[in-house]
C-alpha cells in the first residue's frame, strides 16, 4: 500500500466550535460573585437593592391599607361587630393578595439575577 498522499488527507469541520474561548480580561458574572470583587458586589447589592424596594412598598402598601382603621373604629364607637368583619374578613383578602405579590415579585428579582449570572 502507497503511503498517503497530504493532499488526500484533508480533514472537513463541520458545525459550530463546541466552546467559544474567551478573551483573559473576561470574566464570567458567577465567578465575580464567588470571588467576592467589585463587580460582583455591585451584582448582589442591586439584588438587595431591588429586593428592598419591594419589601419597603410591601409596607407601604400595609400602612395605607391597616393605618386608618384604628381612626376609623374611634368615628365608630358603637359598630362593635363592624370592627371584627373589617378586620376578620375584609382585611384578609387584600393580606393575603399583598403577600403572593410580594413573594412573587421576590422570585421574579431573584431570577432576574440568576439569568444575568448564568452563562448562556
Amino acid at each position: 500500500m502507497p503511503p498517503q498522499d497530504p493532499a488526500e488527507r484533508r480533514v472537513v469541520v463541520t458545525g459550530p466550535p463546541r466552546r467559544a474561548r474567551r478573551t483573559p480580561g473576561h470574566h464570567r458574572p458567577r465567578t465575580e460573585i464567588e470571588e467576592q470583587t467589585t463587580l460582583g458586589h455591585t451584582y448582589v447589592r442591586s439584588l438587595m437593592r431591588t429586593q428592598l424596594r419591594a419589601a419597603l412598598t410591601a409596607l407601604a402598601v400595609l400602612a395605607l391599607l391597616v393605618g386608618p382603621l384604628p381612626l376609623l373604629f374611634a368615628a365608630m364607637p358603637d359598630a362593635r361587630r363592624l370592627e371584627w368583619a373589617v378586620l376578620g374578613f375584609g382585611l384578609y383578602t387584600p393580606l393575603v393578595l399583598l403577600a403572593r405579590w410580594y413573594v412573587r415579585r421576590a422570585e421574579r428579582n431573584e431570577r432576574d439575577l440568576v439569568r444575568l449570572v448564568e452563562d448562556r
